[in-house]
């Protein structure tokens, strides 16, 4: 549905977002009248329901309270989270498509899908999602963790990560993203679970894996520092509400197993 202006009267939750960044006054969504909020005239439009419902989106930026969803993925439902990346990444679509990449022309927005559509050449550009993979790979009774590079200024750890490339199957893209970061070699993978990752389009793919060969090597370029870490001895790991964190509860799992009853 294309934006329209609000009379007033319209209720929900209101999703306001530019830049990545999603107006968050008190730490959460706003709910309320299109009236209370003075977006009496604003250009709006509806992008899914949550517990009965409206979730509006208006791309604008707030004078102040405009923040990063994160704080969302502790503080609320899964699903309530899907939505405000749904919002940010919509806005983020709109915002870098409002004219034509083939012939220059302004876009307009379908009134039938998440879709932007040019008059001239008649192109259908769609929200662009790129698929990723995650792994957490054990070795007995110990997790492989890693320093990121781009978590430097944190002392966090977490298991590897990367982009899936044209042409390449997901299984191959995670044994290739291990191997890159980490010279190790992987068998036994299992599909897990996916999370909707919106910083900014990502889809997660997430897997579980078993260490097969090769001595811990990494990639300077995305690591800082990687090594297998004991169960009970782990460094500061991702907060709950992300696949990362699921992965590596799972191999704790795994690895108390090991110790008692074997491999």
């Amino acid at each position: 549905m294309q934006p329209l202006p609000l009379t007033g009267d319209e209720s929900g939750y209101w999703f306001v977002s530019l830049n990545g960044k999603l107006w968050l006054p008190g730490g959460d969504v706003p709910m309320g009248t299109a009236k209370e909020f003075n977006f009496t005239g604003v250009d709006a439009q509806p992008i899914g329901e949550w517990e009965g419902k409206t979730a509006w989106l208006i791309c604008r930026e707030m004078s102040k309270y405009m923040g990063s969803i994160r704080p969302l993925l502790d503080s609320t439902d899964d699903s309530f989270f899907q939505l405000a990346g749904r919002a940010v990444q919509l806005s983020d679509f709109y915002r870098s498509h409002k004219y034509c990449g083939y012939c220059g022309h302004k876009m307009y927005l379908s009134p039938t899908e998440w879709c932007c559509m040019c008059n001239n050449c008649h192109q259908r550009y769609y929200p662009q999602i790129s698929p990723s993979i995650i792994v957490a790979i054990r070795h007995k009774n110990k997790i492989l963790l890693a320093k990121h590079v781009r978590h430097k200024q944190e002392s966090l750890y977490t298991v590897l990560a990367g982009f899936i490339e044209i042409g390449e199957k997901v299984e191959d893209a995670v044994k290739r993203e291990v191997f890159e970061e980490s010279s190790i070699r992987i068998k036994n993978l299992r599909y897990v679970s996916s999370q909707t990752w919106p910083f900014p389009n990502s889809l997660m793919m997430a897997y579980l894996a078993d260490y097969d060969s090769g001595d811990i090597t990494i990639d300077k370029s995305e690591l800082m520092e990687a090594d297998w870490y004991h169960y009970d001895d782990l460094p500061k790991i991702p907060p709950y509400g992300t696949i990362a964190r699921r992965l590596i509860e799972e191999t704790i799992v795994l690895c108390r197993r090991y110790d008692e009853f074997g491999e």
